[in-house]
């Protein structure tokens, strides 16, 4: 098994645990990312990082039906967001899928964008529902070297803000990681 399949697995499982924490009631409640509202950034994060995740996997593009459909719309959304991570984990469980490309790019590269796009977006909605959202030192260390690596490209593409002051001394590595990839460390929900 790719040695990146232990930081997927350990932030799809994060990123469930903080999907079911989510409020019902709060959908336009404001997040990190200030172009997403609550429900928009709960959406993109269901369709990039359970269905995109699987469907990179398997080389197939996403389809309309998927990426125009809010997630959110019925209660159940968060158990079925986790059963779709559980489908996307196993799917990059095979050996096979990290070896080649994917529309170009090596498999493992997209493994980890796909694994720093459910970290971040999975923190931003912590942060936007007044949790946490806790990885490991070893995990926070691959997500820094995944920003480090990857930041002036999302930053052409606007996926990325400028970086922010270095949380300082003391920092974990995911805190370090949040900054680099444009965001305070320390942003809390108004309110």
């Amino acid at each position: 098994m790719h040695e990146q399949h232990s930081h997927m697995k350990e932030c799809a499982a994060e990123a469930a645990r903080v999907a079911r924490a989510v409020p019902h009631d709060r959908w336009t409640d404001p997040t990190p990312c200030a172009e997403f509202d609550l429900r928009a950034l709960v959406n993109h994060l269901v369709l990039y990082t359970s269905h995109g995740l699987e469907h990179r996997a398997l080389r197939k593009e996403l389809p309309d039906e998927l990426t125009g459909r809010d997630f959110t719309a019925g209660t159940a959304w968060p158990d079925e967001y986790a059963a779709q991570l559980d489908r996307a984990v196993a799917a990059w469980a095979d050996p096979a899928v990290w070896d080649g490309d994917i529309n170009g790019t090596p498999a493992p590269d997209i493994a980890a964008m796909m694994i720093l796009e459910m970290a971040l977006h999975g923190w931003d909605v912590a942060k936007a529902t007044g949790q946490d959202y806790r990885v490991s030192p070893e995990t926070g260390r691959f997500i820094l070297q995944v920003v480090e690596q990857y930041a002036e490209m999302y930053r052409q593409y606007d996926g990325f803000g400028a970086a922010v002051p270095s949380p300082g001394e003391g920092a974990s590595p995911f805190e370090s990681a949040l900054a680099a990839s444009g965001r305070d460390p320390g942003w809390r929900r108004p309110g």
